[in-house]
């Protein structure tokens, strides 16, 4: 079963900021730079924290990871926007390379 996440990060060097957006694109969908919705299965979500794990630096950068829950439930209503909406594109699978 797959949750879906939103995760969030502050990033104190732009090399690693980079390096983390690109890795995060493999694993979700952006919604802003550094937010990103993923739909993982455990197994995808410890590949995410691995990947991430090695890329930044402990001390100084923050990676938040909040599980909405179950991807086939109502996780879509738990994120409040103003301005533009998100899309809804809930067909999408995380890919990992």
């Amino acid at each position: 079963m797959r949750n879906r996440y939103i995760v969030s990060y502050d990033i104190c060097d732009a090399r690693r900021l980079r390096r983390v957006h690109r890795t995060m694109r493999g694993f979700g969908d952006p919604l802003q730079y550094s937010v990103f919705r993923c739909d993982l299965s455990p197994a995808e979500r410890v590949l995410l924290i691995e990947a991430l794990t090695r890329v930044i630096n402990h001390r100084e950068d923050q990676v938040m990871l909040i599980n909405l829950g179950p991807k086939d439930g109502h996780v879509q209503e738990s994120i409040e926007t103003l301005g533009r909406a998100l899309d809804r594109d809930d067909e999408r699978v995380a890919v990992i390379a």
